[in-house]
């Protein structure tokens, strides 16, 4: 049994005002209860389902601690390509899309890259969906000249079954590789600077797009750091550009890189894209996706186990047992090959900032749970996905990357573990890291980070070799690698989380060395956790379950506090 332990406003700016339902939009729709999102244990509670990588556990938690669970799923949009053409026919702050079109005119059309949405969705992908429909407007105005590009910074390029699956087989076959391929950062002739910000930061983005009459970006939202700003001046920059955010100093500056407001990086992007939207007519598409992550025969996933029924007992531990039977790598590729079967709530266009204020409303509505105060300590289980892994390995830097940057920084208000609290996470933390996707991570994290974890440490002495490193730059250009300063970046991710908590202790981990690598300590269990816990708490401790996944954040209330 658990208890529900409250109901409170969220923290923040005041809340967005959802009106009538549009043929876009869900409107007030979007304003689920959070009633049950938060509950209290009691001694006869249920075990916690918890996320082990790529195997699920069964966990025992005292009674008092308190567990957030994702809000209810917002209902999507009936009619998912109405809803695209009603938001490019009534775009914010722009003229409708059609109006801007012309024959003779040099379009781009930009789409974000595998790491959205998380797992892949099922088809039609909304990148699909927008594209035909966008296409088809261009023929219509005899616009031949354009090009799409996808968005992927210093990602890995994708494969070309990857663009297959976001893009459908129409357009795949008919556009590929000559008018539909990959953005390239390093590409010497490929980059054009347009000048830099009021406070020195660098814009340099992609020629095509930047010598576009047009450029058209078309953006899946599956949290509030997505879109907006990011989608044009992160998507389609390079090294020079990523120096302006992509920094240990921008991620301490930003109390919570999910709340817009208060996150130096966003502020960064936006001071970026006014250079960019002075030189370059952007005509943003933005979705937003509901927490629809699993099907529901899968519905355990996502309630208190004190509400199972007996088919949800069953498939959990039909599910565990038949993933505990594969072999590690067998069980990823069963994982990644599940679609997820999210749905759209939200779809908007226009000038980029009014139409993402649209677009983070829906946004939070769908993962802000209100939460009163802070906790002594913090446990999650971290899966086996990430925005960088996908059909890969989470190596233990990416491992990182979940704990102390996604997953804490999923709050508003103020961080849900007290300053110098304990985190503790379920995962095999295995030292295994892929060579084809994350070449660089390897000398990354076995030369340079036993050297020293300190990030301003090795942005001094080591990023601009990696970063111009020619076998890392070959293999990004080429192959399917992330670029060769991707590692640093991963680390800086987490260094807001790592400043702001005392201690990280990994239960179950498989390699100590990786652990202490990284300067956590390890636990066999999750009994072992909270005694350790507690003696650097000083005594009990207050303890929080934040309950991934689908995404949640909370809307933390209350003081700061300190251990």
């Amino acid at each position: 049994m658990s208890n529900n332990a409250g109901n409170h406003h969220p923290a923040g700016p005041p809340a967005f005002e959802f009106g009538d339902p549009t043929p876009n939009a869900v409107g007030r729709n979007a304003l689920v209860s959070h009633e049950g999102c938060v509950v209290e244990l009691e001694g006869r509670s249920a075990d916690r389902l918890m996320w082990y990588g790529e195997d699920l556990l069964s966990v025992r938690m005292p009674a008092g601690t308190r567990v957030v669970y994702p809000n209810p799923t917002i209902a999507g949009l009936k009619d998912r390509d109405a809803a695209i053409r009603y938001a490019i026919d009534h775009p914010e702050q722009m003229e409708p899309l059609s109006a801007l079109l012309r024959p003779g005119m040099k379009v781009t059309i930009a789409i974000d890259d595998i790491s959205l949405p998380l797992p892949k969705m099922k088809r039609p992908d909304i990148r699909e969906s927008i594209l035909t429909i966008v296409l088809k407007l261009l023929a219509e105005k005899g616009v031949e000249d354009f090009h799409i590009i996808v968005a992927t910074s210093y990602h890995r390029r994708m494969t070309a079954a990857e663009i297959r699956h976001a893009v459908g087989n129409q357009i795949f076959s008919k556009f590929y590789p000559d008018r539909l391929y990959n953005h390239d950062g390093d590409d010497p002739d490929g980059m054009v600077d347009l000048g830099t910000t009021e406070i020195g930061e660098r814009v340099r983005i992609s020629r095509r797009a930047a010598e576009s009459d047009l450029l058209i970006y078309a953006n899946i939202n599956l949290v509030p750091m997505d879109g907006g700003s990011k989608s044009v001046s992160v998507g389609l920059c390079d090294y020079a550009t990523l120096q302006a955010h992509h920094t240990p100093q921008t991620i301490l500056a930003s109390d919570s890189y999910f709340d817009h407001t208060r996150s130096a990086m966003n502020h960064s992007c936006d001071r970026i894209m006014e250079v960019i939207n002075r030189n370059l007519k952007v005509f943003h598409i933005e979705t937003v996706l509901n927490n629809r992550m699993f099907e529901p025969a899968m519905a355990f996933f996502t309630k208190n186990e004190d509400h199972w029924t007996g088919v949800d007992r069953t498939m959990f531990e039909a599910t565990r047992r038949g993933l505990g039977m594969l072999p590690r790598a067998a069980k990823r590729k069963v994982l990644f090959a599940i679609p997820a079967p999210y749905q759209m709530i939200a779809v908007h266009a226009g000038a980029t900032l009014p139409t993402h204020a649209k677009t983070l409303a829906y946004c939070y509505a769908q993962y802000c749970t209100p939460l009163e105060g802070q906790s002594d300590v913090v446990v999650y289980g971290i899966p086996f996905i990430s925005p960088y892994n996908v059909n890969s390995v989470l190596n233990p830097i990416l491992v990182q990357v979940m704990a102390l940057g996604y997953f804490h920084n999923m709050y508003r208000g103020m961080p849900v573990v007290k300053k110098n609290g304990v985190l503790i996470i379920t995962h095999p933390l295995y030292n295994e890291f892929d060579p084809l996707h994350h070449p660089s991570y390897i000398e990354f994290f076995n030369r340079i980070l036993p050297e020293t974890r300190d990030s301003m440490e090795l942005q001094r002495k080591y990023e601009e070799q990696f970063a111009q490193d020619s076998d890392y730059i070959r293999m990004y250009r080429t192959g399917h690698a992330y670029h060769g300063v991707h590692p640093f970046y991963m680390w800086y991710w987490g260094e807001n989380g790592r400043a702001h908590t005392g201690k990280v202790i990994v239960v179950g981990a498989e390699s100590s060395r990786a652990a202490r690598i990284m300067g956590w300590e390890t636990a066999q269990n999750m009994k072992d956790a909270l005694d350790m816990a507690q003696s650097h708490v000083g005594r009990k401790p207050s303890i929080t379950m934040m309950h991934f996944a689908p995404i949640l954040m909370a809307d933390v209330q209350g003081s700061p506090e300190s251990i």
